[in-house]
């Protein structure tokens, strides 16, 4: 008997993905500011000892670039959260475009791989910025604008 593999790729789920983003961006449009430049910061808090920034990297007519990353003292940098962020101001909508030391995010991998990526990586990381983000905006208690 011959065994036969027959794995099937990922094929996204583009109208969740499109939600995912939308969610994304009105939650981020909330803790940026409306009229950000380049460089420009905030913090966020979630407890004492839990604190993000969010910098805009890059701002363009209709794109901005914005980091978010976990600043909590004593935790080891693998294991603080950092994603990059671009904002589509035209359709409003927020996607992930990289992950701790995923730089740039497929729409879906084969699997396995070698990286050991998860066939749907990049909808996973949106949906876990969605929640992230709905914690900031219900637990966060504050927001310092810093430059």
């Amino acid at each position: 008997m011959v065994s036969v593999n027959t794995t099937r790729k990922h094929v996204p789920d583009l109208k969740a993905l499109q939600r995912t983003c939308d969610t994304n961006y009105l939650a981020l449009m909330k803790l940026l500011p409306r009229a950000a430049v380049a460089g420009e910061s905030v913090s966020v808090g979630i407890s004492e000892q839990v604190l993000f920034v969010l910098r805009v990297l890059e701002i363009a007519p209709y794109t901005w670039h914005v980091s978010i990353e976990q600043c909590t003292p004593g935790l080891p940098c693998f294991m603080r959260m950092k994603v990059r962020v671009r904002l589509y101001h035209d359709v409003r909508m927020a996607e992930v475009c990289a992950s701790q030391q995923i730089f740039t995010l497929q729409p879906s991998y084969d699997y396995p791989n070698k990286n050991m990526h998860h066939p749907n990586e990049k909808e996973q990381v949106n949906l876990f910025l969605a929640e992230w983000l709905r914690c900031c905006l219900y637990h966060g208690f504050s927001t310092v604008k810093q430059l």
